[in-house]
């Protein structure tokens, strides 16, 4: 099955490499972020509880950590998008089986599902 109606696999290809070394340094540099503020945390003896800066410090780094988590998830449906790439499957729904539309794919190329199954799951 092709890419996407018409659609070369190799600038496919491209686009999700792209997209994953996007997310790649995205998480590197969160992964320095949450350090730094670990970091804070741990050398000015913050008390999260009683001290203004320590909860501040807590709330930084735990924004850090989700915004971390999600460049990691970004990084995993690329990978799987290049495996659904090499297996033909790339640009085909996995709920019903039709394909996505190529402006969906353009939006956001490591899609699993169709706007339909989107929006109803």
């Amino acid at each position: 099955m092709p890419a996407s109606p018409g659609e070369d696999p190799v600038p496919v290809r491209e686009r999700l490499a792209a997209e994953r070394e996007h997310a790649l340094a995205r998480a590197t540099a969160l992964e320095r972020e949450f350090t730094s503020y670990a970091e804070a945390a741990s050398t000015a003896g913050t008390d999260d509880e009683h001290d203004p800066e320590g909860a501040t410090l807590a709330f930084e780094r735990q924004h850090a950590a989700a915004r971390l988590a999600q460049a990691r998830e970004q990084v995993t449906a690329v990978d799987e998008a290049l495996r659904r790439l090499d297996d033909g499957e790339y640009g085909v729904c996995e709920r019903c089986g039709q394909p996505i539309a190529p402006e969906r794919l353009a939006a956001r190329p490591a899609a699993r599902t169709c706007i339909g199954c989107a929006s109803r799951f």
